[in-house]
């Protein structure tokens, strides 16, 4: 028998310790509600479930944007649904005044008014409507712009800065050639389609999209001769004369006068993060076009005549086809939006599960284990007690 060292006692506050030390990390388990609450606990669990709160982080935001980007669809949304309003009353007025029984100035100029008030008012809503003070409206989110073409000269294209989101001028001349098919007499339709200069990074095209005239009838169509290869869209280059000439047929000079030629660029509108990446795939662009009187062709309507109400006619038509395209774009959009809100809340529901399983405690089971190391504290401590004793036992042999 020995009283140098106690062994028994050694190995009770051994064991008492350690249980001590199991007794504290299930209080803090059960405390705080997680089985991780350091990298000690579970190294490569931790790894995992940091990343996984990242990419639930970054789920909540994506449904918060695109929630931005459904009141922004419904702000342009109901605006255009007034332009349209509007649009419709000014067919209604221009076929009135196209209506030979009207035959007295004052009513057609009467009627005039109107109609310039309603085109006042469309500019105001396209200036006015924003969203967090981004224009909606205006052309500075679209991906089109328009300019007036004369026969013989030079325009001015706005091209879209696809890098900074803004509009840059590209000014210049090109030549181009029609050809009319047909020889029959009346109205006579103008088209240029999708010309792009070669290399061009911008993708920029040119489209004559409105055009009037009365001698020839039939299609005439436009073939572009870009001198120079657009590099950036805020680059300012050269395009060479602007000219029209038609090989069968005369056309007269009102019948480019009025002609609108249209730059397109493929970047431009408002980019919406509708992911928990930066990958292309979980951007969704907003474009909405040039819905001012201007960009709809319709702030120089003349009705104070039969003949002009009678040309109106068409050129409102064009403008409510355009306003119900884009219209119809943010209809798509909203829907698709309000698909992906739901597509990231089932993601974001079983990211949160899987990191729930690896992070958060079972709290039945841990109550079980914090009873059972508790008891086997408690009866550490009374073995201890016991064995602090057995020294004691060797004063007997001094007796």
């Amino acid at each position: 028998m020995i009283i140098q060292h106690n062994i028994m006692a050694l190995n009770a506050n051994r064991q008492l310790s350690s249980n001590n030390n199991l007794v504290s990390k299930s209080l803090e388990k059960l405390s705080s509600g997680y089985k991780i609450n350091r990298a000690g606990d579970d190294a490569s669990g931790l790894a995992i479930s940091e990343k996984m709160r990242a990419q639930i982080k970054g789920l909540e935001v994506a449904q918060a944007n695109s929630q931005d980007g459904i009141s922004l669809i419904q702000t342009a949304e109901g605006a255009l649904t007034e332009v349209h309003s509007m649009l419709n009353r000014m067919v209604e007025l221009a076929e009135k005044s196209a209506n030979g029984t009207i035959d007295s100035t004052v009513d057609r100029v009467a009627i005039q008014k109107e109609v310039t008030a309603l085109s006042d008012e469309i500019d105001r809503i396209a200036s006015g409507t924003n969203f967090n003070g981004i224009e909606l409206l205006d052309g500075s989110m679209g991906q089109i712009a328009s300019t007036n073409l004369a026969d013989g000269t030079s325009f001015a294209a706005n091209c879209f800065d696809i890098v900074g989101g803004n509009f840059a001028d590209t000014t210049g001349t090109t030549t181009m050639t029609a050809t009319a098919v047909g020889t029959s007499l009346g109205a006579t339709t103008l088209e240029i389609g999708n010309y792009n200069g070669a290399a061009a990074t911008t993708g920029v095209s040119f489209q004559l999209i409105s055009t009037s005239g009365d001698n020839q009838s039939g299609t005439v169509t436009f073939q572009a001769v870009i001198d120079k290869d657009i590099a950036t869209a805020a680059e300012q280059e050269a395009f060479r004369g602007m000219t029209v000439t038609v090989t069968t047929g005369v056309l007269a000079g009102a019948d480019t006068t009025d002609a609108t030629i249209a730059a397109a660029a493929t970047g431009g509108g408002l980019t919406l993060q509708v992911g928990d990446t930066s990958d292309s795939f979980n951007n969704v662009t907003v474009a909405v076009g040039d819905m001012s009187a201007s960009g709809l062709g319709i702030d120089s309507l003349n009705v104070s005549t039969q003949e002009g109400a009678a040309a109106a006619i068409q050129t409102i038509k064009t403008a409510i086809n355009s306003v119900s395209t884009n219209r119809a774009n943010l209809g798509a959009l909203q829907n698709r939006l309000e698909h992906t809100i739901n597509n990231l809340s089932v993601t974001e529901e079983n990211m949160t599960a899987a990191e729930s399983r690896i992070r958060d405690v079972d709290m039945a089971k841990e109550m079980m284990t914090f009873t059972k190391n508790n008891v086997l504290t408690q009866a550490a401590q009374a073995m201890l007690a016991q064995a602090n004793q057995q020294p004691q036992s060797v004063l007997q042999l001094l007796r």
